[in-house]
């Protein structure tokens, strides 16, 4: 058994996300509301932006990696934007069909 104190900080990292985008693609595969779905496209998002952190600090453990730190934050930025156009999106399919079933709104096209 491997103590968790014997672990590099950047695998546990590495760990959490994907276990984050592994919940996150389970969500959106299994979830029939459009709002269920947003939220695992987030958790996923959450899992990548982890990710590219801990994978520049496995890459240069002593070393801060700024590139990581930009990266991330114009992710985070365009995550925002993305929930907010997704959000947007799901208010007028809800206000079109009065459903957010993805199976009703597929039977429902045209």
């Amino acid at each position: 058994m491997v103590e968790v104190s014997a672990l590099n900080p950047g695998l546990i990292l590495v760990f959490t996300a994907v276990i984050l985008i592994v919940i996150g693609l389970y969500t959106i595969v299994t979830k029939k509301n459009l709002i269920r779905v947003i939220i695992g496209l987030e958790i996923m998002a959450t899992g990548v932006n982890i990710n590219f952190i801990a994978l520049s600090l496995l890459k240069h453990p002593v070393l801060i990696d700024p590139t990581s730190h930009v990266l991330t934050i114009i992710s985070i930025v365009l995550d925002g934007a993305l929930v907010g156009v997704a959000l947007g999106l799901t208010l007028i399919v809800y206000r079109k069909f009065k459903t957010l079933n993805t199976d009703k709104i597929r039977k429902l096209r045209w």
